[in-house]
C-alpha cells in the first residue's frame, strides 16, 4: 500500500522576508499554504535593514506597517571620523517630504531579524501555517503539481512551489536554473550586530581609511539600529584576506580602523561575511516553480534594494496563485508574474551596481515609487488620450468623496474607481481598475471593455469607492 503523503496548494520555502511575505498574502486569500524552514527559527541578524517607501506601502496593505512602524526608526545623518575626530556629515539620503499621494516619504529602518518577527506573528494572525526544521532536499513536478523530498520526515505534495529560500537556493539548483551576474567589488565585507560603547546613537558613523568616504580596503561603518540597543558594523576586507568573524576578530578590527578600543565592542550577536556581487536567475519560473527574492536575484546591500525588491515580487505572485487556484483566472495569468517582475529585478540590479560605486545618488530611484507594469501584457489603456496617470502605474493615495485610497485598497481585493474632473491631479479623469498589488491594471474614458477584462484576469472580487463628480 502506498504511504499517504501530505498536501498543499502551495508550499513556500524559505521563511525570509519574501516567503513570510507570500505566506501572509496566501493566507489572507484563503489559500491552503504552508510556509517551511530548514532553521530551527528565523534568521537572526540584521542584514536587510531598510524598507523604501513603496515597501511601506505594501505592508500597509499587509496588516503590519504599524508594527514595523513601531519597532523602527529614520535613517541617522552619517559622520566621518578621522583620528578620533568628527570631520562632518555625510548625507546617504536626498530628503523628500511626504505628499498626500505619497505619504511615505523616506527609508525606514528595522532590523531584519525583527522585521521577520512581525511577519511571523501577522502569519500567525491570519491563521497562515510554519514548519521549521524542514530542509528542501529535491524534488520533481509533473503536469498536476510537485513532490517535494525532505532531508527527514514525510515527502509533500504541492500545486505549485515558491522557492524562497535565498541566494543559494536549494530549489533553483535543483531545477538546474541557472544566475548571470557580475562580483560587483573584489572586497570581501564583514557584516555584524555589535554592542559598542563610546558612539552616539544619533549618527551613522563612517571610519574611511585616510580620511577619505570610501576606500579599496579600508572602510569600517556602524550604523545604530533603531529600536534596539544595537549597531549594524560593516566594513570591508582587502581582497584575498580571511574574514574573521569571531568575536575577538571584530573588536580587533574596531580598534584597527577607529578610535574605540577592543573593550568597546561588549557583544557580538550575530557576525558574517559576505561577497557583494550581483546576479540574475536565467528564469523566475520552471513550470509549476516559481523563484521569488534573492533564489531570483541578488544585489549588493548599496541603495537598499535586495529585499524590498524580494517583498514585491511576493506581493506581485500571491494575488495571481489566489486567483488561479480559486478558478478566477486561467493558469497562464501566472506567466505574467516573470513577464513583470524579471524586468524590474534586472533594473533594481543596475540601480545597486550604480549606487555601489558612488555614480548615483539614493533618491528618487530607490524609493521605488517610479516603478510600472507599463508594457505587461495585463496592463490595458484604452483611452485615445491619458491623463498623467497611466494603466500599469502604481495607484497612488488621496481623498475621493471622503474616502482615502489607500483605505480602500487595503485587502485582497480589486477596486474600480470613477474620476470626475474633481479628481486629485495626480490621477485626472477616468475609469481605473486598481489590481490587488496596487498598480493600475485597466483605464478607460468610459466602462467600455473593462467587463471583458475582468473575466479575463480573474478580477472577481472588486470593490467600488464612491464616484467623484464633475
Amino acid at each position: 500500500m502506498t504511504a499517504q503523503v501530505d498536501t498543499v496548494d502551495v508550499l513556500v520555502v524559505g521563511a525570509g522576508p519574501s516567503g513570510l511575505t507570500l505566506g501572509i498574502d496566501l493566507a489572507r486569500r484563503g489559500v491552503d499554504a504552508l510556509v517551511v524552514e530548514r532553521g530551527d527559527g528565523l534568521f537572526p541578524g540584521s542584514r536587510g535593514k531598510g524598507f523604501q517607501p513603496r515597501t511601506l506601502e505594501v505592508f500597509d496593505d499587509l496588516g503590519v506597517l504599524d508594527a514595523i512602524r513601531a519597532a523602527g526608526g529614520t535613517y541617522p545623518v552619517g559622520m566621518i571620523w578621522q583620528d578620533g575626530r568628527r570631520m562632518g556629515e555625510h548625507r546617504l539620503f536626498d530628503p523628500v517630504r511626504p505628499t498626500e499621494d505619497a505619504p511615505y516619504n523616506e527609508p525606514w529602518m528595522v532590523p531584519q531579524w525583527r522585521t521577520l518577527e512581525i511577519l511571523l506573528a501577522r502569519l500567525r494572525e491570519l491563521d497562515g501555517r510554519i514548519a521549521f526544521r524542514r530542509e528542501v532536499v529535491g524534488l520533481a513536478q509533473d503536469e498536476d503539481g510537485v513532490t517535494v523530498r525532505f532531508a527527514s520526515g514525510a515527502d509533500l505534495r504541492a500545486r505549485y512551489v515558491v522557492a524562497a529560500d535565498g541566494g543559494r537556493s536549494t530549489v533553483r539548483r535543483a531545477l538546474g536554473i541557472g544566475m548571470t551576474g557580475e562580483t560587483v567589488d573584489p572586497n570581501p565585507m564583514l557584516v555584524a550586530d555589535v554592542r559598542v560603547t563610546g558612539l552616539d546613537r544619533d549618527n551613522w558613523h563612517f571610519f574611511p581609511p585616510h580620511g577619505k568616504s570610501d576606500g579599496p580596503d579600508g572602510l569600517l561603518a556602524l550604523c545604530p539600529l533603531a529600536g534596539t540597543e544595537d549597531f549594524q558594523l560593516m566594513a570591508q576586507v582587502p581582497e584575498g584576506t580571511a574574514v574573521d568573524v569571531s568575536p575577538d576578530g571584530i573588536r580587533k578590527l574596531v580598534a584597527a580602523r577607529s578610535h574605540l578600543s577592543p573593550e568597546n565592542v561588549t557583544d557580538v550577536r550575530w557576525a558574517s561575511e559576505f561577497q557583494p556581487r550581483t546576479a540574475l536567475a536565467d528564469r523566475f519560473r520552471e513550470g509549476r516553480v516559481f523563484l521569488v527574492g534573492d533564489a531570483a536575484h541578488l544585489h549588493s546591500p548599496a541603495g537598499g534594494q535586495g529585499l524590498n525588491t524580494s517583498v514585491q515580487d511576493a506581493y506581485n505572485l500571491g494575488w495571481k496563485l489566489g486567483a488561479v487556484l480559486r478558478g478566477d483566472a486561467p493558469a497562464s495569468l501566472l506567466d505574467t508574474y516573470e513577464e513583470e517582475r524579471r524586468p524590474i529585478a534586472a533594473g533594481m540590479l543596475a540601480l545597486t551596481t550604480s549606487v555601489h560605486r558612488g555614480e548615483t545618488r539614493r533618491g528618487e530611484a530607490t524609493r521605488q515609487l517610479d516603478l510600472h507594469y507599463r508594457t505587461s501584457s495585463l496592463t490595458q489603456e484604452t483611452r485615445t488620450t491619458p491623463g498623467p496617470l497611466r494603466a500599469g502605474d502604481r495607484a497612488p493615495d488621496g481623498t475621493v468623496a471622503g474616502v482615502r485610497l489607500f483605505d480602500a485598497f487595503r485587502g485582497p481585493h480589486w477596486t474600480l474607481l470613477t474620476l470626475g474632473t474633481d479628481a486629485p491631479q495626480w490621477y485626472g479623469a477616468g475609469v481605473f481598475l486598481i489590481r490587488p498589488d496596487g498598480y493600475v491594471g485597466w483605464a478607460g474614458d468610459t466602462t467600455e471593455g473593462l467587463a471583458e477584462y475582468t473575466r479575463r484576469v480573474g478580477a472577481e472580487d472588486v470593490r467600488r469607492v464612491p464616484q467623484c463628480s464633475g
